[in-house]
């Protein structure tokens, strides 16, 4: 979420947007791991840009991945992540960060971020703008992205923090949300609330905004707002979202496609330490949670579940933790710690996805497991088996040491299609950020 750090958005024409695509450096890591750096558009001027990332594999065609980070940077490869196209995107609505990148059914690509609109009040909608694949549809029409559709504002109430998924049935696109009475107010009679929308026309309109959540929380940006509403779709269309806030992990659903939700969200979980976690060196650093259904036709299809940040081994201990359900919410498993170390170091942005060809679970996170300082590397963890057991591999070529005066974004991204796994960080060398992609793949994980 980039919205306490004031900056310049730099807006681009199509001219500007042709110029600015450059291609990444592939560096081979020291564990035999090829990792690429990306390279930013030459548009990008934000202080902490190529943080925030966002990476999506096209389930058409795992070669072609795109990826965003903030404020407004769009990356493209169409070999598997070997190379990289970039731009700056631009939108009459303004581009305002919080970027997320999913593709539908079709292949045609999403990206939804915050908004900077000049003629209303700022970051008081979330745009959705898309863009087709060239490599399966009529290229002349995937040149530039759509100038973006959204949900209704609701006044001058601030809209922050989208999160989407496509129901692979229906090609329908849900996206769940906070929304702030306003931002940063103190005032007692000031909320924020979860809200869900959904677009059945490939992104071109959007539902009524529906609020969700029962229980709100404060407008602070802090523990007890509610935040990190994440969606995820069941075998039969189900609609899943868990965010958190004071009451901690919660939960509700959604069994007629968004019309009707349970009319309490359930408490799952504390979330020791908030959500908002204290991490040595770092700017800030959010714990907040993901939500994956098990869509293959493996064993445990139809299974939900839960990964997130937190503390409850104490403050100088920050570990990845997961719980599932096989039974649509109802009930969870204990939680399991997802990193497998016992150094009693931090272990903090994590983030989970499902190759839904296989079933494995894959995490990505940053880790202090091998320092004694702010030393940060990043490992992933992988989950054959439906969450009981977890294999950790370190995925960085060397350890970077972050400026806690900096900027540094909340949250890492990793998608997995068919085999082919992406995660995606930023690192920090002598306070400049560097953004970088390893091109992992199962057989490789598997023989190490």
């Amino acid at each position: 979420m980039g919205k306490r750090v004031n900056c310049l958005i730099i807006g681009c024409d199509k001219m500007r947007k042709e110029i600015s695509f450059i291609f990444a450096i592939l560096i081979l890591s020291s564990c035999g791991f090829k990792v690429v750096k990306l390279a930013k558009p030459i548009g990008s001027r934000y202080m902490g840009a190529q943080t925030e990332p966002s990476i999506a594999i096209d389930p058409n065609n795992n070669k072609h991945i795109v990826a965003g980070a903030i404020l407004d940077e769009f990356y493209e490869s169409f070999d598997g992540g070997k190379t990289w196209l970039s731009e700056n995107i631009s939108s009459v609505y303004g581009v305002y960060g919080d970027p997320v990148l999913i593709f539908d059914t079709a292949s045609q690509i999403y990206f939804f971020h915050l908004a900077s609109y000049q003629k209303a009040t700022h970051l008081d909608r979330i745009v959705c703008q898309t863009k087709c694949t060239p490599s399966l549809l009529d290229s002349s029409n995937c040149d530039v992205f759509s100038v973006g559709t959204f949900p209704a504002p609701n006044g001058s109430k601030v809209q922050d923090k989208q999160w989407a998924v496509v129901n692979p049935k229906t090609n329908e696109v849900c996206m769940t949300w906070t929304q702030f009475d306003a931002y940063n107010s103190k005032k007692k009679e000031d909320s924020s609330f979860i809200m869900f929308s959904k677009s059945t026309d490939a992104g071109r309109s959007w539902s009524e905004p529906l609020r969700i959540s029962k229980w709100g929380g404060d407008c602070l940006d802090d523990d007890n707002t509610v935040e990190g509403a994440v969606p995820a779709i069941g075998p039969d269309g189900e609609i899943y979202v868990t965010w958190t806030g004071p009451k901690g992990l919660v939960f509700n659903k959604s069994l007629d496609g968004g019309t009707t939700w349970q009319e309490c969200e359930s408490i799952l979980e504390p979330q020791y330490g908030g959500w908002a976690l204290n991490i040595p060196g770092i700017y800030r650093a959010n714990g907040l949670p993901i939500i994956k259904c098990d869509l293959s036709n493996g064993p445990n299809r139809g299974t939900l579940y839960l990964n997130w940040c937190d503390q409850r081994n104490g403050e100088t201990d920050t570990d990845s933790w997961l719980m599932s359900s096989k039974d649509q919410g109802a009930t969870w498993n204990s939680p399991i710690r997802v990193n497998q170390d016992t150094s009693g170091k931090h272990q903090f942005f994590t983030w989970m996805t499902i190759d839904q060809f296989s079933g494995n679970l894959y995490f990505v996170y940053y880790d202090r497991r091998n320092y004694s300082s702010t030393k940060t590397d990043v490992y992933i963890s992988t989950s054959r088996d439906g969450g009981k057991t977890f294999v950790d591999t370190k995925v960085s070529k060397r350890p970077f040491k972050p400026n806690p005066k900096l900027f540094f974004g909340d949250y890492l991204n990793i998608d997995a299609v068919d085999g082919e796994i992406r995660p995606i960080w930023p690192s920090m060398n002598r306070n400049k950020i560097k953004l970088h992609v390893a091109r992992l793949n199962e057989t490789e994980l598997r023989n190490r």
